[in-house]
């Protein structure tokens, strides 16, 4: 096993540190955020077994790709990829521009396909594990065996296919939490009717994982379904045993992936957004409460008309606004004068929600959401889901949003992966992808399950 313990004593260039995926390092700055990340224990991935990449452990192909988060986690553990099938032209570019130089058979010999609903499944290579994170769609509603038929028109058909001709020992297939409810909860029991149907056993429950489940500070809840081979357990279900990865886990916080060093001007928030915070954060330091269980309404202020054909839960904010003003009173009406009775700003943002309890002294402390239901503070210990990039939290302390590379570095991606496109949608692709870690932990223990 080649742990890498000293920073200093890295050889970048060498692949033999790194195992199947190894970085080409030429900037200071890229190196400043290996050390980081490594300091903080996000890039546990590194520590990987030594491989010959042409002899490899396993092989697993790659749908629905997206930029390579299962290739990146299967990669480290010695695997290599003989397929891959990724429709969004921009996640092609950023999937080859990292992949391309240490596995150019896959992109050579046709097998990182386009449209999965045209490849011919006779046409992919044989390969012992298949990655699936498929988009959630209803399965039809006319067969009463909500198994493999019923998945036609689909786009789990074109992985059910693609597994029943192949038959693979392993597959992880990855989703949204509530594909478990999606279709009053027909859906999952289609997939996983199916799987069964094919000769797989699946995990007894549905496998719903987090990265804040492993000491990474960030919130992000996906469904996995792991299935293995009837044959090779003996068995009908399974339980995969995560615990002791769960146990070990070391909560970091946020700021354990933050850069403490400026950043480009575009992560920085508005003069705007800026006045909207100070007045917020003058606000939560004039009241006298500290721990507010209530969204603050400001449209409520200095009002007394009478509530009527309101549901009970919204009566009950308005009234506690209302009181809140009453007892303060006159700092409320200092600060409206102030703030110019919030005229100029939006009325979404005329709402501020406290969900940080006294864990923090003012706003400036916390992680800060626009959204539309008002200005949202909270802990700084995780980082709220990141798909959700049209309202990306704010870093209170510093007055900006994430940057890429600390995206990369909350969902456990080398720090010099490349992301050749635009800032927006590299944080969207980084953002839709799985955590390298959490994949990791799943992939380990069922090859240990099997074995």
């Amino acid at each position: 096993m080649a742990k890498i313990k000293d920073i200093s004593k890295i050889d970048y260039s060498s692949k033999k540190e790194y195992g199947s995926f190894y970085p080409v390092l030429e900037h200071q700055e890229t190196l400043d955020g290996v050390e980081d990340a490594f300091q903080v224990g996000l890039l546990d991935h590194f520590e990987t077994e030594e491989h010959d990449y042409n002899k490899p452990d396993f092989t697993f192909i790659d749908l629905f790709a997206g930029i390579g988060g299962f290739h990146l986690a299967a990669s480290s553990l010695g695997g290599k990829c003989v397929f891959a099938s990724e429709f969004d032209e921009n996640a092609r570019k950023t999937y080859e521009a990292n992949f391309l130089r240490h596995n150019k058979d896959l992109f050579y010999s046709g097998n990182f396909a386009g449209d999965i609903t045209k490849i011919d499944e006779k046409d992919i290579p044989n390969f012992d594990f298949l990655f699936a994170g498929f988009p959630c769609q209803p399965f039809s509603k006319g067969g009463h065996r909500k198994g493999f038929e019923d998945t036609r028109g689909t786009l789990f058909f074109d992985v059910a296919r693609i597994i029943k001709h192949h038959n693979p020992s392993y597959i992880l297939l990855e989703n949204v939490q509530n594909l478990v409810t999606h279709d009053n909860g027909k859906t999952f029991e289609t997939i996983c009717n199916t799987l069964d149907e094919l000769g797989y056993a699946i995990n007894t429950s549905p496998l719903i994982l987090s990265p804040d489940d492993f000491g990474i500070p960030a919130i992000r809840k996906r469904i996995f379904i792991p299935a293995i081979k009837k044959a090779l357990i003996k068995k009908d279900k399974f339980s995969l045993n995560l615990s002791t990865s769960l146990s070990l886990a070391n909560e970091k916080g946020a700021y354990a992936i933050v850069d403490k060093k400026p950043v480009n001007k575009e992560f920085y928030i508005s003069d705007y957004e800026t006045k909207v915070l100070e007045a917020w954060n003058e606000f939560y330091l004039g009241i006298d409460i500290k721990v507010i269980g209530y969204p603050i309404w400001a449209k409520e202020f200095n009002k007394d008309y009478k509530i009527i054909d309101t549901p009970k839960w919204k009566v009950n904010f308005i009234l506690k606004n209302r009181e809140l003003y009453k007892r303060n009173k006159k700092f409320i009406d200092k600060w409206l004068k102030k703030y110019n009775y919030l005229d100029w700003m939006k009325p979404t943002q005329q709402k501020m929600e406290w969900q940080a309890g006294a864990d923090i002294d003012n706003i400036y402390e916390g992680l800060i959401q626009f959204r539309p239901s008002g200005i949202r503070v909270k802990r700084p210990n995780k980082f709220s889901t990141l798909v959700a990039m049209n309202q990306p939290q704010i870093i209170g302390k510093y007055k900006r949003r994430l940057t890429p590379k600390e995206t990369k570095k909350l969902q456990s991606f080398p720090v010099d992966f490349a992301l050749p496109i635009q800032n927006n949608i590299a944080l969207k692709q980084l953002g839709n992808s799985v955590n390298i870690e959490v994949v990791k932990k799943v992939i380990q223990n069922m090859r240990s399950y099997a074995n």
